[in-house]
């Protein structure tokens, strides 16, 4: 195999999309000698700001010398994204080696894994190669029958924002999904939950206290911001003072005290975390395509946000980063997702919208896109290509005025490349 080879294999032999169940995670893994049970994890779950999260940890554990292992998904640029080493994403080498290592184990089974579940063993089976000291391990979807939760009990066990993502598979109320998602809680373990409404947390308190878990709330009421630009914000949370976070938005500020109680945690049980590693941590951490500045002339935003949580920090970020200039949106859509609810909030906010179509099976036409906004009373134009997008919103926005890009994660990659091209 070469690494295009590796990839094209684990994207396509077994996909079958997202199947529930943790039988031939555990039987893969099994045949490979569980790697899993040689690491110790930080398990993070929930509906929005888990990336951040788990980024934001991450960085505080390698300034504090450990050797920390980075699972996330999906990737943004490159698939190597989602297995991290101390900030170096897994090599073309290990990937293929480790690839052809576990692919007769998988084509041996009598019920073959998905992809995402053949991605969890590799990336269990690289820690465990490397040494990692421990792993932030992201929960793809869920967490109960998600993939990673074939892990022992964690170091601590994290869930992020709570809202309405995936129903069909998680459940109709927020209430239901939080139960889902508090399947990563395990006997005698330690939890950090981002603060939601009463009945949610009743439902991890409930959890909680039938296993024997320890629980920390995050410090929302000690937040306080002392200022924003677009090179980041300043904050203090609780005794902590002057804390800088190059991640923009108020809802990071919240990730951010997720990521201090979880920090709090891990000195508790007996890491050695110093307040210096929890700062420069925090001040380092780098997380791409969240209301992400890749260029300043023109001023350039691209963002994942994809449903109605993300699209509602979106539109506090206009407001609070994007005042008095003029806002053209570049945007693409999955035809699945709820886009009526998506675009209603921020169209009175966008000059115009020029629509791409994301590269994706289920892509919504951009052409169809442009003619949703336009019945619903906004300006727009569709692109012939991700770049001619990238071109027509530079022009449309003029000196001052700014490009954001939302709508799906499987486009930012695109139009990264179309900015480089046109900006050359």
């Amino acid at each position: 195999m070469n690494v295009n080879e590796a990839i094209e294999y684990i994207h396509s032999v077994f996909w079958k999309g997202s199947i529930p169940g943790l039988s031939r995670t555990q039987a893969l893994l099994a045949k490979m000698g569980n790697p899993q049970d040689d690491l110790k994890f930080i398990h993070i779950a929930g509906t929005n700001g888990k990336g951040s999260t788990a980024a934001m940890t991450a960085s505080i554990l390698q300034k504090a010398g450990y050797r920390t292992g980075l699972y996330t998904s999906p990737y943004i640029y490159r698939f190597h994204e989602r297995m991290q080493i101390n900030g170096e994403q897994i090599s073309d080498e290990d990937l293929v080696e480790i690839t052809e290592y576990v692919k007769p184990l998988a084509d041996s089974m009598e019920e073959c894994p998905t992809e995402f579940e053949l991605v969890c063993c590799i990336a269990f089976e690289y820690f465990k190669r490397k040494n990692c000291d421990i792993v932030v391990l992201e929960v793809g979807m869920g967490g109960e029958f998600d993939a990673t939760n074939v892990i022992r009990t964690p170091e601590v066990a994290v869930i992020t924002n709570i809202g309405l993502d995936h129903t069909d598979v998680l459940g109709g109320t927020v209430e239901e999904i939080a139960r889902t998602k508090a399947g990563i809680f395990k006997e005698n373990g330690n939890a950090v939950i981002y603060r939601g409404t009463s009945s949610v947390e009743a439902v991890f308190e409930e959890i909680c206290l039938q296993r024997n878990v320890a629980l920390k709330k995050a410090n929302f009421a000690g937040l306080k911001l002392k200022s924003l630009d677009l090179f980041g914000q300043v904050f203090d949370c609780g005794e902590r003072k002057n804390i800088t976070l190059p991640l923009l938005g108020n809802h990071q500020l919240h990730n951010a005290s997720v990521v201090l109680s979880v920090a709090d945690t891990l000195i508790e049980k007996g890491w050695k975390i110093t307040e210096q590693n929890i700062y420069d941590g925090i001040r380092e951490v780098s997380w791409p395509g969240r209301f992400d500045v890749v260029s300043r002339d023109p001023l350039f935003i691209i963002d994942g946000g994809h449903n109605p949580q993300c699209i509602e920090a979106l539109v506090k970020n206009i407001e609070d980063y994007l005042v008095g200039r003029k806002v053209v949106a570049l945007t693409g859509v999955l035809a699945d997702k709820d886009y009526g609810e998506m675009y209603k909030p921020v169209i009175p906010l966008v000059s115009e919208f020029v629509c791409i179509t994301p590269d994706n099976p289920r892509k919504m036409e951009a052409s169809d896109l442009a003619a949703y906004l336009k019945a619903a009373g906004a300006k727009a134009t569709a692109a012939e290509s991700t770049a001619d997008g990238v071109r027509k919103a530079i022009a449309l926005a003029g000196k001052g005025g700014a490009i954001l890009c939302f709508g799906s994660l499987y486009s930012i990659g695109a139009i990264h490349e179309g900015l480089k091209e046109v900006l050359a």
